[in-house]
């Protein structure tokens, strides 16, 4: 096994491009996927130095832009592959393969090309954004604290802060994979969904806030009860501290050496791990925590848990024990109201 402590060494090559044109990126990520498992082509060099302006890099966190990649590599998949397994592998490979490159773009960017606040810009095409609008406009009651989550909506771009922040304090390593099993076979988390599904709704790349800050430290993807990760420890320190947020079960385990096949990660036991964790000072773990403790308020789950609320109270709408009494005392006197007659019965 791979030392998971390792830092990547293939970064100088990577950069080659940009620094040629005298654009050497400002902030580039210490620890995330190294280019040495998605080495570039020539070509691929020409287009991050030349092509990517800042409205290009903005349509890779596009949902229709990942749609779109997501049908084309879905066609081509079927076409090739002989069994589902192969056709799921596959597509998450594809998909992995997409998120490294689209991170590792933004951050190879000079700073006068990368976009600005991205997250702000991304909201309304995630799923979370949507899933609160919902419930804004069911609550006729004032049962959500609709002034305190519209403001965090609106300072959604301090995510964007926190993210830097943590990429500027969190150690290099080398990628890790492990796995993240939640309770009910579901996806709080609201990760991008390969293969078929059991409780859930296809979430496409970028289609969730959780999908974009992960993204940001690795990879993740969602099959059936699972969530697979390859990635910076900081994304499975954020992935402990949402769940445990949100009062979610969930278990973790390693990613086993070759359950995504073609791509390089270190599937480390629970020792390692614990080292990993140590490697992270206290300032770094308390940032990966705020946004964690964000993210966690401004979920899925948690819009779900107001909407059930909501229900709750519609079905207790009136005072049953007063409507008892009147119940009581109109079988008592052997009356009951006719269709016009006024008086409350429920």
């Amino acid at each position: 096994m791979t030392e998971p402590t390792a830092k990547p060494n293939a970064q100088v090559g990577s950069q080659s491009a940009i620094e040629a044109n005298g654009n050497k990126p400002s902030n580039a990520p210490q620890g995330t996927v190294s280019d040495a498992q998605y080495p570039m082509t020539d070509a691929q060099e020409d287009d991050s130095a030349v092509v990517f302006d800042k409205a290009a890099l903005l349509a890779l966190f596009t949902v229709d832009s990942a749609v779109d990649t997501a049908h084309t590599v879905t066609s081509q998949v079927q076409t090739d592959a002989s069994t589902d397994k192969d056709s799921v592998a596959a597509q998450r490979l594809a998909l992995y393969r997409a998120q490294h490159e689209r991170t590792r773009l933004l951050y190879m960017a000079p700073a006068n090309t990368r976009p600005t606040y991205l997250v702000q810009t991304l909201k309304s095409q995630f799923v979370e954004y949507q899933q609160y609008l919902l419930a804004q406009q069911l609550d006729k009651r004032g049962l959500m604290d609709t002034d305190g989550l519209e403001r965090l909506w609106q300072q959604l771009h301090v995510v964007d802060d926190i993210i830097a922040d943590i990429v500027r304090h969190m150690p290099a390593q080398q990628p890790a994979g492990w796995q993240l099993t939640t309770q009910d076979d579901r996806n709080p988390l609201c990760f991008a969904t390969i293969g078929k599904l059991k409780n859930t709704k296809p979430i496409f790349d970028q289609g969730s806030l959780n999908s974009y800050v992960l993204g940001h430290f690795g990879v993740s993807s969602f099959t059936y009860d699972r969530g697979y990760y390859i990635g910076h420890v900081v994304g499975y320190l954020f992935s402990c501290y949402f769940c445990a947020h949100l009062s979610i079960s969930y278990s973790v385990t390693a990613l086993a050496p070759e359950v995504v096949a073609d791509y390089d990660y270190a599937s480390l036991e629970t020792p390692h791990m614990v080292r990993l964790l140590q490697g992270l000072d206290g300032y770094c773990k308390k940032r990966i925590y705020q946004l964690a403790v964000i993210c966690a308020r401004l979920s899925v789950f948690a819009s779900d848990k107001r909407i059930e609320r909501m229900l709750i109270a519609e079905v207790n709408d009136f005072d049953k024990k007063l409507q008892q009494q009147h119940l009581d005392v109109l079988l008592l006197q052997g009356l009951m109201p006719d269709s016009n007659d006024s008086t409350p019965l429920f």
